[in-house]
């Protein structure tokens, strides 16, 4: 009887070992990997960086200007155009303009690699059900796993920073876009891609011209989906030394600053919600064949 107690015992020293190896063995992999992987990271370093410095060095009416120009080049709507530009005006009236551009920098960047990174890899996911059973659990664990959790190895081999914050940004962001395109492709009728076959159109013509086009629904549901994910997580990057509208509102946390964090947190309200009427908009009007003429 005494030896069956014995297990409970042994099974804590095994873990208590397996926990050993791994933190020696990541730690022996950051210390002779860390610094070129550092390295490789130094363009996108770079970009973002000199990104982020441009919007800032830019003056406000033209970043204003350019705001309602690409919220009417995506929405075609008078409303969201300058719903957009007052809601930018109150965030520079009210001293935030800053931190603002520095939050629309990194998510800016984050959303262009979620998205050239992930429609190709939605696409290889719906053209072979082998790699959609192999990716699909990633991406359920990128999904699923708290962000902290893997600010610890980020941090670990990039240090503290913009890069290792664009990257956990990334991680955290991309499941959506990945799904939605692959989702988007596979739900394209069987009917559309028959008509391409009896017309002759190889695979690349009818991936661009009939799969892509009828999945774009689905797709720019992803980028929303992204960009909000992105957003969300300009609080946590903020921890590992990301400026932006996340260190005021982390500043306000630990000093109980009520106003400062409330204001911050509108502030990234308000980009969100640019961000998700402008994607909706253009997404909608790309199909106006399925949704109808879109007006607000």
């Amino acid at each position: 009887m005494d030896f069956l107690f014995k297990f409970p015992d042994m099974g804590r020293d095994n873990l208590r070992d397996f926990k050993k190896d791994v933190d020696t063995s990541f730690l022996e992999f950051s210390g002779e990997y860390g610094e070129a992987i550092e390295k490789a990271f130094d363009p996108l370093l770079y970009f973002l960086v000199w990104f982020e410095k441009l919007l800032i060095n830019t003056p406000w009416p033209i970043i204003l200007l350019l705001i309602g120009a690409l919220a009417w080049f995506g929405s075609r709507s008078i409303k969201i155009s300058i719903g957009s530009v007052l809601s930018l005006s109150l965030i520079g009236y009210l001293g935030m303009w800053q931190d603002t551009m520095s939050t629309l920098a990194i998510v800016s960047a984050a959303t262009f690699l979620c998205i050239v990174i992930g429609i190709p890899l939605g696409i290889w996911m719906a053209r072979s059900n082998r790699v959609q059973a192999i990716i699909t659990p990633i991406l359920d664990v990128m999904q699923t796993i708290p962000a902290f959790v893997y600010l610890i190895p980020v941090v670990m081999l990039l240090g503290i920073g913009k890069a290792p914050g664009l990257l956990a940004t990334c991680i955290y962001a991309i499941p959506p876009i990945v799904r939605l395109t692959n989702l988007g492709i596979r739900l394209v009728s069987k009917d559309a891609l028959e008509a391409a076959d009896a017309f002759g159109a190889n695979y690349w013509q009818k991936l661009f011209g009939v799969q892509i086009p009828l999945a774009l629904p689905n797709i720019f549901a992803g980028m929303n989906q992204t960009i909000m994910m992105a957003l969300s997580m300009v609080v946590i990057a903020s921890m590992i030394g990301v400026a932006g509208l996340g260190i005021p509102v982390l500043r306000s946390i630990s000093n109980q600053y009520l106003a400062l964090g409330l204001l911050n947190g509108l502030a990234i309200v308000a980009l969100a919600i640019i961000f998700d009427r402008i994607t909706q908009a253009y997404g909608k009007r790309l199909q106006k064949h399925r949704y109808g003429e879109h007006n607000d």
